[in-house]
């Protein structure tokens, strides 16, 4: 877990495997996947959920190869795996900090990459996104299984993040395109503000089901329909749709600006990937490769 790790990079629609340190994979993914302006706590826990995603991902990659990554653990692909800064595209987004930013990556990784999270001696499924609606989602509820360690934790300090809430609007034009491209044999009544109801939402704010038209969704097809920010969405309708979304990202598990705001606060790494993966316990990966 140490040693190098397989990466597939596609650029300019070549694709290419490289070898890598498994550090240098950490100091290009931790900077693309949260900011590195948040404190060294936020960026060491980031880390660890890093070094977790990657070490159960190659244990995955093993088992069952998937064809398509031509012998790699993963690839730059953020759509399917971890997002993944080049050198000159960390320098881009960095600007005139980036020598700051990527020591301080360096030092968060260094301080923490011996350790992984694991769950009954299992490394753990190290899910995070940006931002909660104020309290993380379940797995159960995003995703249709449970997972004993991603369940709702309590996170305020969302609800104070930039662009917490985002506003959408579509014409009834608009709508009508979107959900019938997005939905097969959809019917829609004349009237547009009765084509959404019975909406269902749960203690995290999540819409967990909604009726569109002749059919039932679940809040997770409605986003990715409508591009929404996160499936805690309200609906509003008058003469135009109003869709007024909380959060970013799926919710479960760590919240970036959460751990951020807990970072501020004093608390350090450990407590931060414990508030967000209840029940998990710290590994040496060192240990595990005994």
């Amino acid at each position: 877990y140490r040693g190098h790790i397989e990466l597939l990079r596609t650029a300019d629609g070549i694709a290419v495997v490289n070898e890598l340190p498994l550090e240098e994979y950490l100091y290009s993914v931790v900077p693309s996947e949260m900011p590195a302006s948040y404190p060294l706590e936020a960026l060491k826990a980031q880390a660890v959920a890093a070094h977790t995603y990657a070490v159960r991902q190659m244990e995955k990659a093993k088992v069952s190869p998937d064809k398509e990554l031509c012998g790699a653990y993963f690839s730059n692909d953020s759509s399917k795996y971890q997002a993944y800064f080049t050198e000159n595209q960390a320098k881009q987004y960095y600007g005139d900090e980036y020598d700051e930013y990527i020591k301080k990556i360096r030092d968060a990784v260094s301080d923490v990459e011996d350790e992984i999270l694991v769950y009954e001696d299992e490394p753990i499924i190290a899910a995070f996104h940006s931002m909660s609606a104020g309290t993380t989602e379940s797995a159960e509820n995003v995703w249709g299984s449970k997972v004993d360690y991603l369940v709702p934790v309590e996170s305020d300090e969302d609800t104070s993040a930039p662009k917490y809430l985002e506003e959408y609007e579509y014409t009834e034009d608009e709508m009508r395109e979107r959900l019938e491209k997005a939905f097969d044999d959809i019917k829609l009544e004349k009237d547009p503000s009765v084509w959404f109801s019975d909406i269902s939402k749960s203690k995290s704010a999540t819409v967990l089901s909604v009726k569109v038209g002749n059919k039932t969704v679940s809040g997770q097809e409605i986003r990715a329909a409508l591009s929404l920010r996160s499936a805690a969405f309200d609906i509003e309708y008058d003469d135009g749709f109003k869709i007024t979304t909380r959060g970013y990202g799926h919710c479960v598990g760590m919240s970036q600006f959460g751990a951020n705001a807990m970072a501020k606060e004093g608390k350090t790494y450990d407590e931060i990937l414990e508030h967000y993966y209840p029940g998990t316990e710290f590994a040496s990966v060192s240990d595990t490769e005994k």
